[in-house]
């Protein structure tokens, strides 16, 4: 791990931050290979149940580092050259089609366990893309966020136009987008775009991650590979995919410990799942 973001696991729930509090949490390259770094290590990590992803200092995440708008103005980066390192369009992909940057932001969405961001501060552009990767999102009421891209005269292109669209109207999408307008944790609410909004949200978000990590977590994974899956599937498959969950749950370890605890009046005690391998992503630090 970099120094831009720290991991702290206690009791199976994840706590990461982005620790770059003197420039607002902004991304610079090193943000982005600790967030792919953070990220790919708890894909992989024994015994993780939930993720808290936050900001330290006074902001969730402040966008990209203002000193790249000024090479793009300059001219210094051409070509399709990605902020994060890399060609835009031509590099090497993941396997669900995210380039670098876009991969600092999808790799929180490929966590097989719910993760939930906590936004305070500002959450601006790349960083609102960020948290929009989350499965959950707790915000302070008077959190400044906005699709910011416009402003420099781009688009969102860390998965935002992917994310944005399952969670609002096709029109509030577009005039968030063409605005660049910034909208407050209680509109973000209103509008969907937020789960909860709290006073605290990292205290909130760690108590309801350990909740979650309270739950049989091979019943919370199967939860998330479905809910996943239903951006893009059919109906049919999500059906199928339905039922073969269930069928390997059903009478599996921690599925009888489940009923078991609830009627015996207990806390239950589940077995972690085992950690599965995924294929490596073709990024590497130095590009």
């Amino acid at each position: 791990m970099n120094d831009r973001v720290s991991i702290t696991i206690e009791g199976g729930v994840a706590d990461v931050r982005l620790n770059r509090a003197d420039k607002m949490n902004a991304l610079d390259n090193a943000m982005f290979e600790g967030l792919i770094q953070a990220g790919e290590r708890l894909k992989r990590e024994p015994g993780l149940r939930a993720v808290v992803l936050s900001g330290d200092g006074k902001s969730f995440c402040a966008g990209l580092d203002t000193s790249n708008f000024g090479a793009m103005a300059s001219g210094a980066r051409s070509g399709g050259q990605s902020s994060a390192g890399g060609d835009l369009v031509t590099a090497n992909r993941t396997a669900g089609g995210s380039n670098r940057a876009q991969h600092a932001v999808m790799v929180w969405r490929e966590i097989p366990v719910p993760v939930i961001a906590a936004v305070h501060g500002v959450a601006y552009g790349g960083g609102y893309q960020l948290q929009l990767s989350a499965d959950l999102r707790f915000v302070t009421p008077d959190a400044k966020l906005s699709v910011f891209e416009i402003r420099w005269g781009l688009i969102p292109d860390m998965a935002g136009m992917a994310l944005l669209r399952g969670l609002v109207r096709d029109d509030v999408a577009r005039d968030l987008t063409y605005s660049g307008r910034i909208f407050s944790g209680e509109e973000a609410l209103q509008m969907g775009l937020a789960t909860r909004v709290c006073a605290d949200p990292h205290a909130e978000a760690l108590a309801y991650a350990r909740e979650v990590a309270a739950k049989n977590p091979h019943a919370i994974r199967a939860a998330k590979r479905l809910l996943n899956m239903a951006d893009e599937a059919g109906k049919s498959e999500i059906l199928i995919e339905e039922s073969r969950e269930q069928v390997a749950l059903i009478s599996s370890p921690n599925q009888v410990e489940a009923v078991m605890a609830n009627m015996q009046k207990r806390a239950p005690s589940f077995a972690d799942t085992e950690v599965e391998t995924p294929a490596p992503v073709p990024f590497g630090a130095s590009q």
